[in-house]
């Protein structure tokens, strides 16, 4: 009997089953049409399918390039053989020997300019240049005679109109012109727009020195320069010299650094204000300073501290050569040296920072 019940279950199921047959996945229906899942097959097929097969399928974006020795060369592949190459700045120059040489020859003339010429406009080798602002302001008011002022073409500023109508009322020459020009008469200085050309310097005398410190109502102070090659050590000490109450700097006639438009520059015209003697023997002017009184200081390496010395009195202060220092028949004929107290790794201070050093300190005991 349980065999019997068996067997007809599995008939009702089968039964149940063969009412509705599923037919196959793809052909069903369903009310509305096809089933839901019946567009499978239809629909858009994905990315990975649209290449095909495998073997048929579309190759990749690097499979496209072709074979190695097919694809496109790279962009330094593609300048072909390496003499069809075209030759890199350094190697179209030739070679070496073939090269132009500069020659000394072509360079400017040294006193032409873009077509300007020194001679006619009648700057010689003796013409003194004073360049920048201040200092042909304090030129002005010195009362130096200014022979003809050059001043920046279209220029705005205040201060450079200030200097035209001062010149002005002087009856100056005054001539706008490029930038130039001004460049190549400064030498390299910052000109700030203005040049004043003027006669050669007019160097002072001893006596003028002497005369300075009486008019001032005191001890004169001198300063004497051995030798002093850099021009803008030569301003820097002219400038110290002023501002510390010397009444005069002397300098060699020969051997030595002149009053050119950069030491002029550097003195931020204290030239102006200072007398400024030219010699030919320093030796015989020492000499002739101590005969009207002077003590004469060497600043040098191997003497007292600058600070314990005696600077009242006639004082002439002697600064040496940047490199050689005092020269030993110069020092043999000063009464006593000073030197400045050294604690790093160096072994001196600047000859301009050395003499605005030892001034400032005759400066404070004189006055």
């Amino acid at each position: 009997m349980g065999e019997k019940m068996k067997r007809e279950t599995n008939n009702r199921t089968n039964g149940k089953t063969d009412d509705k047959p599923r037919g196959k996945k793809n052909d069903r229906e369903t009310k509305g049409g096809e089933s839901k899942f019946s567009t499978k097959r239809d629909k858009k097929p994905r990315k990975s399918e649209e290449h095909g097969p495998k073997t048929g399928k579309s190759s990749h974006k690097f499979e496209e390039r072709g074979t190695k020795d097919d694809k496109k060369p790279h962009k330094f592949e593609g300048r072909g053989e390496q003499d069809d190459r075209k030759p890199r700045k350094f190697e179209g120059r030739g070679p070496k020997e073939d090269r132009n040489s500069r020659r000394f020859d072509d360079r400017k003339s040294q006193h032409k300019f873009d077509g300007f010429n020194r001679e006619e406009e009648g700057v010689t080798e003796e013409t003194f240049i004073i360049v920048g602002k201040n200092p042909v302001m304090e030129a002005f008011r010195s009362g130096q005679e200014i022979d003809k002022l050059l001043v920046l073409k279209d220029n705005t500023d205040h201060v450079l109109k200030k200097i035209m109508d001062n010149a002005k009322k002087r009856n100056i020459i005054i001539h706008s012109v490029e930038k130039a020009k001004l460049d190549y008469l400064s030498e390299g200085e910052v000109h700030q727009g203005v040049v004043a050309l003027m006669a050669p310097f007019p160097y002072s005398t001893i006596d003028d020195i002497l005369n300075h410190a009486k008019k001032n109502g005191r001890d004169p102070l001198i300063v004497i320069l051995d030798h002093l090659t850099d021009p803008h050590n030569l301003g820097a000490i002219i400038r110290s010299a002023n501002l510390c109450g010397a009444d005069g700097i002397i300098i060699p006639n020969r051997r030595s650094a002149s009053l050119t438009a950069v030491s002029v520059k550097a003195s931020s015209g204290a030239v102006s204000h200072t007398p400024i003697v030219k010699v030919t023997n320093l030796s015989q002017v020492i000499e002739d300073l101590k005969k009207k009184g002077f003590w004469i200081m060497a600043a040098d390496m191997d003497g007292q501290p600058y600070y314990k010395a005696d600077y009242k009195g006639s004082l002439a202060i002697i600064i040496g050569n940047e490199g050689a220092g005092i020269s030993a028949n110069v020092k043999k004929q000063c009464d006593f040296t000073v030197s400045i107290p050294i604690h790093g790794e160096i072994e001196s201070f600047n000859a301009s920072a050395a003499a605005a050093v030892i001034l400032s300190e005759a400066a404070k005991q004189r006055f």
